[in-house]
């Protein structure tokens, strides 16, 4: 019964502690919002501004595994190549290390209750004081204060250490290289059950704080647990483009590589620690010392592999060959990507832009199939825009299905109320690009209907529709360069000029449509060309609708 009751508080303390994790992180994701997806734009930049960025994400979000998830899920959608993943990835081992120095210096250094009950308060009061607007802080320090309190149970709910259990610790701490084994496989085995590396660190500074391992079985259950956060990357993998699984193989490689070099240089890797380290590594000293571990060992590891990146992502390329189908030719699929533990709503936003921007592509290569199609007016070059576009219709088609429920996803989440309002936005652009790959369509299908029901647009009619049609193209070309982007009161000046010029053009066509009707032209052959004025005007009104969302993203 003894027993039993110390697993429970042992379980219940471990709860609290990855609850406190995750308010803590969702409350300060929330808190940074946009900031936190333009800190993204870095990816995109050099090796050393990935390798920033995969550091600053991983310390706000307190977890590699859920930056390496979602690298793992941008490489899928094409928003990071390898070579830039390699980078994101060596920072965010650096960054997950901030919270074992956190943990190391407040957790077992000062009264936590005393400092973990007045954070609770203080949150709480913030949170609730709506008026105040420090909702999302007031979470973040919550979320802190939680955290803290489950570490002073989880430390309290330890069992003493018996002289029976020194003898048994001191007999498994004396088998050599074995023990190194040992403490790397259960390290691994516990980062694998828990999900985060930054809490099975916690778990292992906390045994290490109460002695219930010494130092150097803690130091190689450490080195364990990196290997054991490699998992949700891995998982995160499956089904998805080469080049995805290629970037957690990346993750796979650099840590399992990592902890075999620290593995065989072990003692003096310790002595390393040791002399950087200021106190015996016994008690709250241990737990210093461990963190220390921690950050060299991934300082190390990245300095070492950084002058390679382009070497290493030639190694995984060999690793995992090129998908033997195109996979752009299956069918659509956008699942929303979540780490176990701690999920990443706002930069899941970011993949979805990207989604949108490909979407506004597909309407943007569909209206000029069309306007090829319009200027040669051929029976087989129609039959085969038709066709051609009816494909990318369904596409279309099934892409809206897929973002919408996507970005639905996200709002389920915990969003602030600023990236709420850029889903809704975001939910609004989908609908309207699908409807424009809809009249894209139905226009081919107006041109089809012209030649096989042999009402054919003579020459000038062809003639007068070119400027209007290439206005049209002009301002799909504008809202797909914008997309991603709030617009400023210039660009949706810009933006009203273009669809104000669209109307009044349309008007002309249709004043000349019932003058050739008055002049004795075929009716059904001029109501035709009205349809076609009419969709071709539609496409340009969304193209609006789109720019008064863009310009209402907060």
């Amino acid at each position: 019964m003894i027993y039993l009751e110390a697993v429970l508080r042992i379980l219940g303390s471990l709860g609290l502690f990855l609850y406190g994790m995750k308010i803590m992180s969702d409350g300060i994701q929330k808190a940074a919002g946009d900031r936190l997806q333009r800190v993204l734009n870095f990816m995109t930049g050099t090796r050393l501004a990935s390798v920033l960025t995969g550091f600053g994400v991983t310390a706000i979000i307190q977890s590699s595994s859920a930056t390496t998830v979602m690298v793992v899920s941008f490489v899928n959608a094409g928003l990071l190549t390898l070579t830039q993943s390699v980078g994101v990835i060596m920072g965010a081992n650096i960054g997950t290390t901030v919270t074992a120095w956190i943990v190391s210096l407040v957790g077992f250094k000062m009264n936590i209750a005393a400092l973990a009950l007045p954070a609770i308060g203080l949150g709480f009061i913030l949170m609730m004081a709506v008026k105040w607007g420090r909702r999302d802080l007031g979470e973040a320090i919550l979320g802190f204060g939680i955290l803290f309190l489950g570490l002073d149970f989880l430390t309290k709910s330890m069992p003493k250490v018996t002289p029976e259990a020194l003898a048994f610790i001191s007999s498994v701490s004396n088998l050599g290289f074995l023990t190194e084994l040992i403490g790397v496989a259960v390290g691994m085995a516990v980062t694998i059950l828990v999900h985060s590396s930054s809490a099975s660190t916690a778990i292992i500074l906390t045994l290490a704080f109460n002695g219930m391992v010494n130092f150097p079985m803690a130091a190689a259950m450490v080195l364990g647990a990196n290997i054991g956060t490699t998992v949700d990357a891995f998982l995160a993998s499956i089904g998805t483009r080469a080049a995805a699984r290629r970037a957690a193989w990346v993750h796979i490689l650099f840590n399992v590589i990592g902890t075999i070099w620290a593995v065989i240089l072990f003692v003096p890797f310790l002595r390393l620690i040791d002399f950087m380290t200021p106190g015996e590594p016994v008690g709250a000293g241990a737990t210093t010392h461990l963190a220390m571990l921690h950050t060299i060992f991934n300082t190390i590891n990245t300095l070492l592999f950084f002058p390679f990146v382009n070497q290493f992502a030639a190694l995984v390329t060999r690793m995992v060959k090129d998908d033997p189908t195109d996979l752009s030719a299956r069918e659509y699929k956008l699942a929303y990507v979540s780490a176990s533990l701690q999920d990443t709503p706002e930069l899941n936003i970011v993949r979805a832009e990207k989604e949108i921007r490909d979407m506004a592509g597909i309407v943007e290569n569909m209206f000029e199939r069309f306007r090829t199609s319009l200027g040669k007016m051929e029976t087989a070059d129609i039959e085969e825009a038709v066709a051609e576009l009816r494909e990318k219709e369904e596409y279309a088609d099934k892409m809206r299905e897929e973002l919408s429920r996507f970005l639905v996803e996200c709002t389920r989440q915990n969003l602030n109320p600023k990236s709420e309002r850029h889903v809704s936005q975001l939910l609004r652009i989908v609908g309207d690009l699908e409807n424009m790959t809809d009249d894209c369509f139905a226009l081919s299908l107006t041109l089809e209907r012209s030649i096989v029901k042999k009402l054919h647009f003579n020459k000038k009619e062809v003639e007068a529709l070119t400027p209007y049609v290439l206005l049209v193209r002009d301002f799909l070309a504008f809202v797909r360069t914008h997309l991603g982007h709030k617009l400023s009161e210039e660009q949706l000046a810009d933006a009203s000029m273009l669809e104000e010029k669209i109307d009044e053009f349309r008007d002309r066509l249709k004043r000349l449509a019932r003058k050739r009707l008055e002049g004795g032209a075929n009716v059904k052959t001029e109501l035709l060309f009205i349809d076609l004025v009419r969709r071709i005007e539609r496409l340009g009104d969304y193209a609006f609708s789109i720019s008064e969302a863009l310009g209402d993203i907060a």
